[in-house]
């Protein structure tokens, strides 16, 4: 059985992968509220949109 562990690296990529886009829009949310600037934190929303903006269903 060659297959298990393939898929077992691909479910490993892929929980790593969502745990990367996770902190990254933990640390984007934080920015957008405790940037010390009203640029920063008007920077930092308008990436959040970009990241969290949804493709339509298929």
């Amino acid at each position: 059985m060659h297959v298990l562990p393939a898929l077992l690296d691909a479910a490993t990529l892929g929980a790593a992968g969502a745990t990367v886009y996770t902190t990254v829009l933990a640390t984007v949310a934080l920015t957008s509220v405790l940037a010390p600037t009203p640029d920063r934190r008007r920077d930092a929303r308008a990436t959040l949109t970009i990241l969290m903006r949804r493709r339509p269903p298929r």
